[in-house]
């Protein structure tokens, strides 16, 4: 008996562990995966370590390249190359703080995810689920594999690239590092030291990347489970007003108060979810409006110097960010669409045709579809399709001004 318990247990575990594996494989190396009570405390202890090395190795490429922003003489045009970086591994450093912060409303979301794939029992909702979980699982494939490809091509590009420096009375041919360091602390121009610098700087490079890309590929994994439990809601109002009028248990969805329980699991998830997302946002809005703008001062500026290379490199990092943003815009406008769409297929069906009474149960879930459902950046901003449209414009008003002054 319990061993067919255990893999029951195991099977229907399954898909929801197919729909979040590129999470898990994203977040858990840098220990932002969320623990669950069964994690043992080994498993925790070791959690904690790799924070504090991922923090360390963060703060290792961060803090010489202040020294170096504030205390190297170099002109406007040398600042905002390393400015660009910079803001790069800061913001991966605050999105990483968002998501160790955020482990327990990611936990609960998670467990929602399992829940609903244990309690689904018709082949038809297995179908519904099964297809937007490969959705979320494509899109969370592509943002990582877009992102990551993009700055890796931005590494090789920068260690490829060479600078002339004066140490004394010698000048010295060295390879330039993807994050600017202060030379007066850190001795590039030594041998073991400038690989040191460039593994440590690759390594945490690979960590915030992981941050922003894991950040969004949850969201969309997250988004598109909802969406696939919208539709199987969409199924079940359908069937319920449809069904035989001389039937009087319907086997399954005669009773309003499953649909409206479900209504209500359903809206508790995408709350789950704003909570997961509204600060990473944020950050990721703020965060847009300078890196892309600032990306296309510099392929504008590499463009009219002939660096036809760098101008490529830059190029598609700007199209990953673009894209990480889409992904955040469109995932909200989908989710306050799908939830506003309830009321209007209830409304839709043949209600009129109902007794009295379940004529006024379907009014209570068109009332409540009625109720904005929004996923927000900092609780103020809707993420959607024109506030990807409103980065974008803000975006070119900041590269025009970068012009202007440069």
């Amino acid at each position: 008996m319990t061993n067919n318990s255990v893999t029951t247990e195991k099977i229907l575990n399954s898909p929801s562990d197919y729909s979040l594996q590129l999470n898990r494989w994203l977040l858990k190396p840098i220990g932002a995966w969320p623990a669950s009570t069964s994690t043992s405390r080994c498993d925790r202890i070791i959690s904690f370590i790799i924070v504090s090395l991922c923090y360390g190795l963060i703060l290792f490429t961060v803090v010489p390249c202040i020294f170096h922003l504030v205390l190297e003489d170099e002109s406007t045009y040398i600042k905002l190359k390393t400015l660009g970086p910079f803001s790069h591994w800061v913001v991966g450093f605050i999105n990483y703080t968002n998501l160790l912060l955020r482990r327990k409303d990611i936990r609960y979301c998670i467990s929602h995810m399992q829940t609903d794939w244990k309690a689904a029992t018709r082949p038809e909702d297995l179908r519904v689920m099964m297809k937007y979980a490969k959705i979320g699982r494509f899109i969370a494939a592509f943002c990582a594999a877009f992102m990551q490809s993009g700055v890796l091509v931005y590494c090789m590009v920068t260690v490829s690239t060479t600078q002339t420096i004066t140490i004394g009375n010698q000048t010295k041919v060295i390879h330039m590092l993807p994050c600017a360091v202060y030379k007066n602390l850190i001795p590039i121009h030594a041998s073991p030291t400038y690989e040191i610098v460039l593994a440590v700087q690759l390594v945490s490079g690979l960590i915030v990347n992981s941050c922003a890309v894991g950040a969004v590929s949850i969201g969309a994994v997250f988004a598109a489970h909802a969406r696939g439990q919208l539709t199987i809601l969409m199924t079940w109002i359908k069937e319920f007003v449809n069904r035989p009028k001389d039937e009087k248990n319907n086997l399954e969805f005669n009773k309003i108060g499953e649909i409206v329980e479900y209504h209500l699991k359903v809206l508790s998830f995408v709350a789950g979810i704003e909570n997961v997302m509204t600060e990473f946002c944020f950050i990721e809005l703020q965060k847009s409006k300078l890196e892309i703008s600032m990306l296309g001062y510099y392929i504008v500026t590499d463009w009219a110097n002939d660096d036809v290379q760098s101008a490529i490199t830059f190029f598609i990092i700007m199209v990953s960010l673009s894209f990480n943003i889409f992904i955040l815009c469109y995932i909200g406008d989908i989710i306050t669409e799908q939830c506003k769409k309830i009321g209007d297929v209830v409304y839709a069906t043949n209600w009129y045709y109902l007794p009295n009474k379940d004529m006024l149960n379907l009014i209570l879930i068109i009332s409540r579809s009625n109720s904005m459902i929004k996923v927000t950046a900092g609780k103020m901003t809707h993420m959607c399709i024109n506030t990807f449209g409103d980065v974008m414009k803000t975006t070119f008003a900041y590269l025009n001004l970068l012009r202007q002054v440069t």
